[in-house]
């Protein structure tokens, strides 16, 4: 089951680094800079990043999504 949206793995994707700290780190960093319904998507995405364990996130395969 997969538990993030198209928008939300693409974001994902955008922001991925090593480590789920670098990931919140850079999503972090850039949302000053979004608009308000990125920011919105952005809170949501930080969200359920934050209730992965290390071993899901580890598990969890970041990639470009397509909207099917």
């Amino acid at each position: 089951m997969n538990r993030f949206t198209v928008e939300e793995m693409n974001l994902l994707h955008i922001y991925h680094d090593s480590s789920r700290q670098e990931l919140v780190g850079n999503i972090n960093a850039a949302l000053p800079f979004m608009e308000p319904d990125m920011r919105g998507l952005a809170a949501r995405t930080l969200a359920k990043i934050d209730a992965l364990t290390e071993a899901e996130y580890a598990e969890l395969a970041v990639y470009a999504a397509d909207e099917v």
